[in-house]
């Protein structure tokens, strides 16, 4: 596809109002420098300069949905603790639109992240992961339904956190099928068999390898898993992200195509598999075709992976990003 084909895409994408619904979390960040290592153990000693709190899980879904033009709305549960009310203001100033159970008992998860020059040396978790009860369940269901009017695609973002459960999947495909919506996960592999019948799921190379129990090293591996794992779920679409190697695309029983990375540089891949469902949701509610919508997902998860953190991309950049680097051209892989 040309770079204006793209441009006019990216401006359909604009105002999409998509529903995103899954595991919430707050993402923070602790800077500093590390120039010693530690009396008591062999770890560098980190003197904290600066903390930064960002959306995490769906909430960066959402945030990515809204910094690319598009309205979000999402729905999720948190806990009733400060963590959970910070997440609450992010998500506010983000301009997303959110709708967050409050959960007694079960904290917000919350990902603490150590980085110095640059580069993350620690990551410390807050959470819990059992499944959500039936009554949990039920009441983000309701949520969803209320909320569904006049969005175009909806979004689950399962960190296995709880959220995602038979239930919860059942409730989604008669939702989405209701509301005529286009259904995208972002999947975990464990759970493969929850994404039956859904529209278009985005696993990682290594995530689609555990899924189909098939090795993902050469191009013939990847179709040969990408073809089990749409096979197993009946899904219609099928991304599969390959980090440096771009994406490959699935598309019923037509060719696979291969996108290369338009990325200059990569700092940080966090966040990059959210930024990735973000655009193909506006793709998807824009009605493009399915190779548009990874191409522009190509160049917004380009832009994030040169920063450090979950980060974002805007039309603005993304443009620019056409403008400077041609579309890539696609590969068949047959």
């Amino acid at each position: 596809m040309t770079a204006r084909e793209l441009r006019d895409g990216l401006h359909a994408m604009a105002g999409q109002r998509v529903l995103v619904v899954g595991d919430v979390m707050l993402d923070r960040y602790l800077s500093g420098e590390a120039s010693r290592i530690s009396p008591e153990a062999p770890v560098p000693v980190v003197r904290v300069e600066g903390e930064h709190l960002l959306p995490g899980g769906a909430g960066n879904v959402a945030v990515n949905i809204r910094a690319l033009g598009g309205e979000a709305v999402l729905v999720g549960a948190r806990g009733d603790d400060p963590e959970g009310r910070a997440l609450e203001r992010l998500l506010e100033n983000a301009d997303v639109t959110a709708s967050l159970a409050i959960l007694n008992g079960r904290p917000t998860t919350t990902k603490t992240r150590i980085i110095a020059r640059g580069q993350q040396i620690a990551r410390i978790d807050r959470e819990r992961a059992d499944a959500f009860n039936e009554v949990e369940s039920a009441a983000i269901l309701k949520e969803l339904t209320c909320r569904a009017a006049g969005c175009r695609a909806l979004v689950l973002s399962d960190y296995r956190k709880g959220l995602v459960g038979a239930r919860t999947s059942d409730g989604l495909r008669s939702l989405a099928a209701a509301a005529k919506l286009p259904l995208l996960v972002d999947p975990k592999p464990a759970d493969i068999d929850l994404y039956t019948g859904m529209t278009l799921l985005t696993p990682n190379a290594e995530e689609a390898g555990r899924a189909a129990n098939m090795p993902v090293r050469t191009p013939s591996e990847i179709v040969a898993a990408g073809r089990r794992i749409m096979e197993t779920t009946g899904c219609m679409k099928l991304v599969i992200t390959l980090g440096e190697r771009g994406m490959a695309v699935f598309e019923g029983c037509g060719p696979v195509w291969r996108i290369p990375t338009v990325a200059r540089q990569v700092f940080d891949v966090t966040g990059a598999g959210d930024t990735v469902i973000a655009a193909l949701a506006l793709g998807e509610a824009a009605a493009l075709p399915l190779i548009a919508s990874c191409l522009l997902a190509n160049y917004a998860a380009g832009i994030v992976v040169g920063k450090v953190g979950a980060a974002s991309a805007t039309p603005a950049m993304v443009a620019e990003a056409l403008e400077t680097l041609p579309p890539p051209p696609a590969e068949a892989w047959n």
